[in-house]
């Protein structure tokens, strides 16, 4: 089975199991500033698991394509990729463990076709310094579930990770409760890291036995689901929201109970195929043969170089198809990363001329199955990438330069190494190898002050980063929501005041700052942001109302005529905020939970609230939002500046 076929099965079977299929977000998210990239499937959906109803109720399901680069120095093993396809479902508030833990056993067994001896799970084995008991619900479905195919499921206490490697398994035993760094869930992690009223719970993992001779004893320990051995691969994760803390830092249940699951398109592919390689399922497989074809060398003795190709390019290819552009930005950058990254690996691999035009192709014949809605670019993915591999080649010649000045008179030291790689993207193996090749010296100790130079920089961009987000859910603090708000009104102002077309291209941000990147071809004057910055102010001095409410997607476009990015990409029902209005008083208007629409004859939307055409700002939006502009404080904008081609940026910070 391949993995189109997979992802096909799994979105007809939550359909069959009562979800709307919704449509996959962008790598690349407009309107969540906290991260570079979509990291999981539940990134879009944060709202609506923090309590804000779903336009499309309470059962959803998707497959999403996210990126990770935090992972980028692990591909070159069997299983790490940076880009990879998210498989999800979601209760909101509906069902709960039972019958999630039921139907993806159903899913895994009878639809793709796994053998149920070789599943093995995870659940939390609890804590009682915070009251929060072990999962033994989980537990016991899972051994009921198990136990109805015919498979003896013993329960096992193995706590830690570390202890697991250990101890090990023995025959018979199936389930195990780990500690909270492998089996809880919350945006900061374990326990005692959980943020003050967030929602968070226990997680129950699934994993697939590719058998003891993979298991690297001396390595990684002894066999167990959590070891970081290669016997055990997670195959999927079931995230059962069922608690929040509260501000005193205890926890209680919630109400309304959510589930989150999370599995891996990649590697239920490869679990199907019994190969603990992701790399030779469908997605790569031919990527990797096209590789061997050109460089006229064998897979298995060239994995790491060849690994790391298929998936940056892969990878690659899913950013340029959305729109993204190599540049020294941000999310450019990253896609400059993973082109160059490929290239030098080709490198070693004897391919010096160049490559990308035969490989693309291939990776594009993957990917047919996804609609032009989700890779609306893939037509220029080949002429964008190419001229960025082009590009490297000529900076890699200039980079055989610098290093011949370098070391003309001198000793080579790491630092100057390391500056060569910075500026350049000369690799410092590359470095090394032509130092050796033009007769330079090096520095004796060269490698330790590549590596102190490498460790200043990485403290350096961890300094500049720390307002970005580094986990799945988006920052909700109190600061970066009011931010939120504001980029609604900064883009109503540019609208109103320059330009009724301008889009939104981007934003970003912390609870200091607003970065807001807009759609226009030319600078603004002093003066035009000076009417930006004043109508802004003059919104916030209304404390007008912040109200959102729930539309068919064609009335909110059509009918509404809310502002929204990507229109083929919106679930059929869509979320509105809208700010301001006058003439009707705002709790006739709008109340906090939404709109209360009226129904025409011909089946309309007709309320007079949304029909009035004083409202300051009406944008298709997640959220969150505060709940009147009064609460921003004074607007200021300090910098604006060009982005890129016909997109400027604007920067501001409220006072």
């Amino acid at each position: 089975m391949n993995a189109n076929d997979i992802r096909k099965k799994f979105l007809d079977f939550q359909i069959k199991h009562g979800h709307k299929i919704i449509p996959p977000a962008p790598l690349v998210l407009e309107n969540d500033p906290t991260t570079l990239f979509t990291g999981s499937g539940m990134q879009p959906l944060l709202p609506y698991l923090l309590g804000q109803p779903h336009p499309e109720g309470t059962r959803l399901a998707d497959s999403q394509p996210s990126m990770r680069l935090q992972d980028i120095e692990d591909v070159g093993d069997p299983r790490h990729t940076t880009v990879f396809e998210m498989l999800g479902n979601w209760s909101l508030g509906d069902y709960f463990k039972k019958e999630q833990i039921e139907n993806f056993f159903e899913f895994l067994t009878k639809e793709v076709g796994l053998d149920p001896e070789k599943i093995y799970v995870t659940c939390f084995i609890g804590d009682e310094k915070y009251g929060i008991p072990k999962d033994t619900e989980a537990a016991e479905i899972w051994q009921e579930v198990f136990q109805k195919a015919g498979i003896e499921a013993k329960i096992v206490d193995m706590g830690s990770a570390q202890h697991g490697d250990e101890r090990g398994i023995k025959p018979g035993e199936r389930i195990f409760f780990y500690d909270d760094k492998e089996n809880w869930w919350s945006r900061g992690g374990g326990i005692e890291t959980t943020p003050l009223g967030d929602p968070c719970g226990p997680d129950s993992e699934v994993f697939y036995d590719f058998g003891e001779d993979k298991q690297d004893v001396a390595k990684f320990g002894k066999s167990h689901p959590a070891s970081d051995g290669a016997r055990f691969m997670e195959i999927g994760n079931q995230v059962f929201m069922q608690y929040k803390r509260n501000e005193d830092g205890t926890f209680s249940e919630l109400e309304n109970k959510n589930v989150d699951f999370g599995g891996g398109l990649e590697r239920i592919t490869a679990a199907s195929i019994g190969s603990f390689d992701v790399f030779k399922i469908s997605l790569m497989a031919p990527i990797i043969a096209k590789l061997e074809e050109i460089s006229h060398k064998n897979y298995d003795n060239n994995t790491d170089e060849m690994r790391i190709i298929a998936d940056h390019l892969r990878g690659a290819y899913l950013l340029a198809a959305q729109g993204l552009v190599p540049s020294n930005k941000a999310q450019g950058y990253a896609l400059r990363r993973l082109v160059r990254r490929a290239v030098l690996r080709a490198l070693d691999l004897g391919i010096g001329q160049e490559f990308l035009s035969e490989i693309i192709p291939v990776i594009e014949t993957n990917y047919q199955d996804l609609s032009d809605d989700i890779l609306p670019a893939r037509n220029q993915v080949l002429d964008v990438l190419t001229v960025e591999e082009n590009a490297f080649r000529k900076t890699l010649n200039k980079g055989v330069k610098e290093l011949q000045k370098l070391g003309a008179d001198q000793l080579l030291t790491g630092a100057e190494l390391f500056k060569l790689q910075d500026t350049y993207g000369f690799p410092l193996e590359l470095s090394v190898e032509e130092a050796y090749k033009l007769g330079l010296n090096l520095s004796k100790n060269y490698q330790e002050e590549f590596a102190a130079a490498l460790a200043e920089q990485r403290e350096r961009s961890k300094t500049a980063s720390r307002g970005m987000f580094k986990g799945g859910l988006s920052d909700t603090s109190e600061q970066t929501v009011k931010y939120h708000t504001a980029c609604h009104l900064l883009l109503a102002a540019l609208q109103q005041i320059i330009d009724p077309s301008i889009a939104q291209k981007g934003s970003n941000l912390t609870p200091e700052r607003l970065r807001f990147d807009f759609s226009i071809d030319h600078k603004l004057t002093p003066e035009e942001l000076k009417q930006i910055e004043d109508q802004v102010n003059a919104w916030i001095a209304a404390d007008l109302p912040v109200v959102y409410a729930e539309y068919d997607k064609d009335y909110a476009f059509d009918g509404l005529h809310a502002h929204g990015s990507f229109r083929d990409r919106y679930p059929d029902r869509v979320t509105v905020y809208l700010i301001g209005g006058t003439g009707v008083a705002p709790e006739e208007r709008l109340n906090q939970s939404g709109l209360t629409d009226t129904e025409s004859s011909d089946g309309a939307q007709t309320s007079a609230a949304t029909q009035e055409a004083n409202w300051v700002s009406k944008e298709i939006c997640g959220g969150p939002h505060v709940k009147r502009t009064g609460e921003l404080g004074h607007f200021k904008i300090t910098k604006e500046e060009s982005s890129s081609a016909s997109v400027r940026r604007i920067k501001a910070i409220l006072e």
